[in-house]
Parts: structure tokens; sequence; C-alpha cells
């Protein structure tokens, strides 16, 4: 049940009482610590409804978490991906997770575009001109203060499961606190740029778009350029081309 890139241990166990997933991460992990946090904070809002996996034990420690294994197939590579009810229920699902709480940083955007530019320092094969614009951009930026919420940080069909039409979510090793529209980055990227009937279902599902026009320019910015560089240092190359897709796509915005 892992996945490749990362040092995380997947088991999926049948227990005398229930069937379970234990993961166990290596000690530079710390998509784990996230996802602990993520259980004991915030996930119990769809935990309870029986649309996240409940939480059944975990050491920080030890870099160890238990959590109920949940029915369905992935989203990801079946019909199921490119459905409208599927996108539709995923925005449900998603609102109820931000509606969880709210707060005001003043610091995140400066702290974001400090590590655009950290990404931008690190090994990549980003074009010198394209990285040349890229830097001038983020320094450019004016840093507000923002209001966040607790984000999945991944939120996209690899990480929702679908059972007889029902959407469950799994995966929370990138829960923070951001900006709403943070977890609409991936799905932009990706299916609703195949089909964007997927992004009006999804929208409508959760009630609203939350992609002010003056601050998702940055956003998706962001988002591709952590995408280019990250995925050439793990060696994904398919991830990495869509990473220089996203680089072109949010330059056209500037």
């Amino acid at each position: 049940m892992s996945w490749d890139q990362h040092s995380t241990v997947v088991l999926d166990v049948q227990a005398s009482h229930a069937r379970l997933v234990i993961k166990a991460a290596g000690p530079t992990d710390h998509h784990i610590v996230r996802e602990i946090a993520a259980y004991r904070t915030v996930a119990d809002a769809l935990s309870r409804t029986g649309h996240a996996p409940r939480l059944r034990y975990q050491d920080d420690n030890a870099k160890l978490l238990v959590i109920d294994h949940l029915p369905g197939e992935l989203a990801q590579g079946s019909a199921a991906e490119f459905a409208a009810a599927t996108h539709h229920a995923a925005g449900q699902l998603l609102r109820t997770l931000h509606d969880v709480g709210h707060r005001a940083d003043p610091d995140w955007e400066t702290a974001e575009v400090a590590k655009s530019l950290a990404w931008l320092d690190k090994p990549h094969r980003i074009a010198p001109r394209t990285e040349s614009a890229l830097r001038q951009i983020l320094r450019d930026h004016r840093c507000r203060p923002v209001t966040v919420v607790p984000t999945h940080g991944d939120w996209q069909p690899r990480n929702w499961l679908v059972d007889s039409g029902t959407v469950r979510v799994i995966d929370f090793g990138r829960f923070a606190w951001r900006p709403a529209a943070t977890d609409f980055c991936r799905l932009a990227a990706q299916q609703w740029r195949a089909d964007s009937a997927l992004e009006s279902a999804f929208i409508t599902g959760y009630g609203a778009d939350p992609r002010e026009p003056d601050r998702w320019p940055i956003l998706a910015l962001q988002q591709a350029i952590g995408t280019a560089v990250w995925a050439y240092q793990v060696g994904d190359s398919d991830f990495e081309r869509q990473g220089h897709r996203m680089i072109d796509d949010s330059l056209s915005a500037f």
C-alpha cells in the first residue's frame, strides 16, 4: 500500500476485531507527524460520518499510526476519477473539513514566498530564464495576512476512495493550516484541466469558490514550483513534467 516516493511503510492488517491500516515512518519522514496531528485535531469532522478513517493508535516518537481500513477503490485510474458525482461529493467533504475552523495568519504568505525561493535554490530542471521570471514575481509579491483553515494538502482522486457511489478520504500526510484555495491546486492542474464540468460540480458541492482572483495566481505559482523541483529530486519524471506545465500555466497569469 506504500507510495514509492516516501519512506513510510503502509500495511493492511486483518485484526481479530477489525481491518486496520498501520503506517510506520522512518526517522526523517515528516508526513506522518502531520497525519497524526490531523487525526488528533480535525479529521473527526469526516471520521465520525465514516468519510475518513478513525484513529485507533498513534505514537509520535515511534512515528507509528493505526487507523481503520475504509472500504472502496481509489478514484484515480477508475471511471470515478472523471465523474461529476465524485467531484461534487469531494467538494462537500472538503467544505466539511475546511469548516472545522479558521484563523488569521499574518505571516503565511511571507513564509510561502521564502519556501518557494528556497525550492528554486535546490537542484532542478527549470530553464534559467523561467527561473529568473519566477524569482522576480516572488520578490515583487506584496505579502498580506490571510485566513487559514485546516487543509488536506493533497486533495485529489488518488486520495479518494469510492464505494458504491460513496466518496471517502485518506492520507492526511500533508495536513496543515493554509488558505482554503490551496486544496484546489492539484485538481485545477489535473482533472479540471481536462473537463471543466468537474470543476463546476466540485464548486457546487463545496458551496463557493474560495480562489480569490488577486491571490490565486501566486498560490498556483508556488504549488507549481514545489511540484517541479520536488519531482525532480525524487526522480518522478511524469510529475516533474506536470510541474513544468503548471509553471507555464501559472506564468501566463502574470
